[in-house]
């Protein structure tokens, strides 16, 4: 799955660890997910969606 975490998050200029810390994941997660070695769960998605303020059509897209 693709994803824009990486580009939403320079766009507000936080670090992996302060969307960690605001997704209550570690930040080795958020880089895993950036990477694409890691697919979020539905819940982590829409928390991802809900942080961004964006549907989640707009963070994720299939290969």
């Amino acid at each position: 799955m693709n994803n824009r975490l990486k580009v939403l998050r320079a766009m507000r200029d936080w670090s992996q660890q302060d969307l960690a810390d605001r997704l209550e994941v570690s930040r080795q997660s958020v880089n895993a997910i950036e990477k694409g070695r890691y697919d979020p769960s539905l819940p982590l998605a829409f928390k991802i969606a809900e942080v961004f303020e964006l549907p989640i059509e707009e963070i994720f897209s299939r290969d």
